[in-house]
């Protein structure tokens, strides 16, 4: 008998007026000294502030998250915590931020190293809160149990998986990403519109993932071409944040494939940022993914209105070819040569990302390592 499951942040907060909540919610666990998890952007961008406004107690700001964070990091960000003699964890950034502060809420009272709980279900309870909120629209994080950490001595990503890393609360509010940069609200969008069709087309899916991921693919088609000409349209910002979250809800249950697997090497080695990894690889593997589940496919297609043909492989090739277009509207580059990839490591991105079991097995296809090898050909 089989049975799914759902998880996800035991609270989200949504609307324009979401981040007035906070208050709330600090009272709420009688938080006296948080501790602010955040990055450099956005402090600087001046972001960071409209959390800070609304605090009433005393802080303390660890704001050199890196872009691709390694795991060494979440140990240098708990030495900081205890440092300050934190007794709560406030993310705000993007999912490099929001990993990172996952962790650090997860282990900060954990014995061990933190490489000790790569893997699945290592972090058996969490006792610190923990609320997020998020400044780009597209990672999930704030509704996974995942945090993705590089690990740069084995130049790879890793994931660290435990319902420990959901989040107490979750504040989304359009306002926290209207001065993210365009590509960055691009990357951040279509790897938003990964995590949805990567949740449509697992093997894992239900009719609840479904019935997420389908209407945010719909958003995100529709409206990151807005918020990405257009920074300070809160309405596109909003629905942005919302197809965020449906899809972060749809593949924190359902799970990501292919596209993710052979996107982390080129995040681990090549320091590419993951929407932008993530956006390179998806028409290529989606491509291939054709025959595992065209069907599923072809009804996206229908659902965006591309479908010109009653043939179920026609309109998934229709997909794929709209998907490559959309991603150059978006002015995201194209073609791992454009990244200073020398063809010759292909063979040796392809050894990493066969490794990356725990994804692949959701693939609609099961590929093999001259698939992957083959992908990665293609998409050069």
């Amino acid at each position: 008998m089989s049975f799914s499951t759902f998880k996800s942040a035991n609270k989200l907060v949504t609307g324009q007026t979401a981040l007035e909540y906070l208050q709330q919610a600090v009272s709420q666990f009688n938080i006296k000294k948080p501790l602010i998890v955040s990055d450099q952007g956005v402090v600087k961008s001046g972001t960071i502030q409209h959390v800070l406004d609304l605090l009433t107690v005393e802080y303390s700001i660890y704001d050199s998250v890196k872009p691709e964070p390694e795991l060494e990091q979440v140990q240098d960000c708990i030495d900081f915590y205890h440092l300050h003699q934190s007794d709560a964890v406030i993310a705000v950034g993007g999912g490099s931020a929001l990993d990172i502060a996952k962790c650090v809420a997860a282990l900060a009272e954990q014995t061990g190293d933190i490489r000790d709980y790569v893997g699945n279900e290592k972090i058996k309870n969490r006792a610190i809160p923990l609320i997020v909120v998020p400044t780009t629209s597209g990672t999930g994080s704030e509704v996974t149990n995942i945090a993705i950490l590089s690990d740069n001595a084995n130049q790879m990503k890793k994931g660290i998986v435990s319902d420990a890393l959901l989040p107490d609360i979750a504040i989304v509010s359009p306002l926290m990403s209207v001065s993210c940069p365009a590509s960055v609200t691009a990357a951040s969008g279509v790897d938003a519109l990964v995590h949805a069709i990567e949740a449509y087309i697992s093997v894992n899916h239900s009719e609840i993932t479904d019935a997420l991921a389908l209407p945010a693919i719909e958003l995100i088609v529709q409206y990151l071409p807005q918020a990405y000409v257009h920074p300070n349209n809160l309405i596109a910002r909003e629905k942005m944040a919302t197809a965020s979250l449906m899809a972060g809800l749809a593949f924190g249950n359902a799970g990501v494939g292919a596209v993710h697997a052979l996107a982390y090497p080129l995040g681990g080695k090549y320091k590419m940022p993951h929407g932008v990894s993530n956006a390179l690889m998806l028409p290529f593997v989606l491509k291939w993914n054709v025959l595992g589940c065209a069907e599923r496919l072809s009804h996206i297609a229908t659902l965006l209105k591309l479908a010109v043909t009653e043939n179920h492989t026609a309109n998934a090739e229709i997909l794929v070819e709209f998907l490559h277009q959309f991603c150059k509207q978006l002015n995201i580059p194209s073609g791992l040569r454009s990244f200073g990839i020398a063809q010759e490591d292909i063979p040796a991105l392809a050894a990493e990302a066969i490794k990356v079991e725990r994804l692949l097995k959701n693939n609609p296809r099961q590929l093999s390592l001259q698939d992957i090898e083959a992908i990665y050909n293609e998409a050069y």
